[in-house]
């Protein structure tokens, strides 16, 4: 059991006292949403691209599965851009955001560039940098974040304004803007209770059981590639950052029909594996009888979880399973022995690239 001494030890920068507030950002989030500026030209968008890379762009991802598995919502055509070019699509109808929670984000920046030359319907999302000054000096409307964080500690920043971007710009029908009021609701009360849960290190902590649970293995994750793609991708990502630890994933039914059949060999890399699956209560039937037929056959290669949430509205279930991956990514780092916070790695490739 990881020990008060060792977090003070390990967590040099401090992170558990940010992902504990995270409730209170989810807040702040929305009320910055509420506020926020909005498109120019003000219209009613419904071809959208955000430009962004990891931390600044995961929130875009979310904001895409959310409004296609919401009706009322699901005509937006919602793309996310990770890397210097823009694609052809982006054109005059399109509603370009530019996502930089630095605001000195290489790839966002140049695709930003090449976006205001095809579109006037432009918008930046930033803490400061070179985006927030290209806004200010260009006069297109600029969301205001507070700095001082990892970006990728910085999801309800990055997704709740626009999420209200959108629903005050009348790209959410009534009903859907209704029942994403309705789902922040039950999402703040959720994450307040498991604020006070998941920061305690206790085998009473669901988030430090799975950290256990992963630890020493490099888990596969498995969701719809609907609905729960982008939880998939956050599990990896934070895995990856926070824990400096190999995780992999892959969606349903498209694995069904190839990667299923690799779990056999190497034996020595299978040994060194860990499946999680997340489910949804919403996924479609026959990839629910998908998921149990594959839990059944794959269990006899690696040992097989299942994290599924139980909350009501869709919105809270996504956020609820982000909160566990962050906290898991968490304590698995310490129980790897490594600082959370620091990348190293990207740090060094970032000098290399300017050198």
């Amino acid at each position: 059991m990881i020990s008060q001494e060792q977090i003070k030890t390990i967590d040099t920068r401090e992170m558990h006292a940010v992902l504990s507030t995270f409730p209170q950002q989810v807040r702040q989030a929305i009320e910055i949403g509420k506020n926020a500026p909005l498109f120019s030209p003000k219209e009613n968008p419904k071809k959208i691209a955000i430009l962004g890379m990891g931390g600044s762009a995961i929130g875009g991802d979310i904001l895409r599965s959310y409004s296609a598995a919401t009706a009322g919502a699901d005509h937006l055509s919602i793309q996310i851009n990770r890397t210097y070019n823009i694609p052809k699509s982006i054109d005059e109808n399109t509603f370009v955001i530019g996502s930089s929670y630095s605001g000195g984000t290489e790839e966002t920046i140049e695709g930003f560039s090449q976006a205001r030359q095809r579109t006037d319907k432009l918008l930046c999302i930033s803490s400061g940098g070179e985006l927030s000054a290209i806004a200010r000096n260009e006069n297109i409307p600029l969301i205001e974040i507070p700095g001082g964080l990892q970006p990728r500690c910085a999801l309800g920043y990055s997704f709740f304004p626009l999420l209200h971007l959108l629903i005050r710009s009348g790209a959410f029908n009534e009903n859907a803007a209704i029942e994403s009021e309705q789902a922040e609701k039950e999402l703040i009360t959720l994450l307040d209770e498991n604020s006070k849960t998941y920061g305690v290190p206790s085998h009473a902590n669901p988030s430090y059981l799975m950290a256990e649970k992963l630890h020493g293995k490099a888990p596969v994750f498995y969701s719809s590639c609907e609905i729960l793609d982008t939880v998939n991708l956050r599990w990896r990502g934070q895995i990856n950052e926070n824990a400096k630890n190999f995780a992999f994933g892959s969606f349903l039914p498209e694995m069904n029909h190839n990667e299923i059949n690799s779990w056999n060999m190497p034996k020595s890399i299978l040994e060194n594996l860990i499946i999680v699956l997340l489910r949804d209560k919403n996924d479609h039937p026959r990839v629910q009888k998908r998921f149990d037929a594959l839990g059944s056959i794959l269990s006899s290669s690696a040992e097989v979880l299942t994290i599924e949430s139980q909350a009501q509205h869709l919105l809270t279930r996504i956020f609820d399973l982000v909160y566990l991956a962050d906290w898991t990514s968490y304590w698995l780092a310490l129980l790897n022995g490594v600082d959370p916070t620091p990348i190293p790695v990207i740090t060094k490739l970032k000098g290399l690239m300017s050198s």
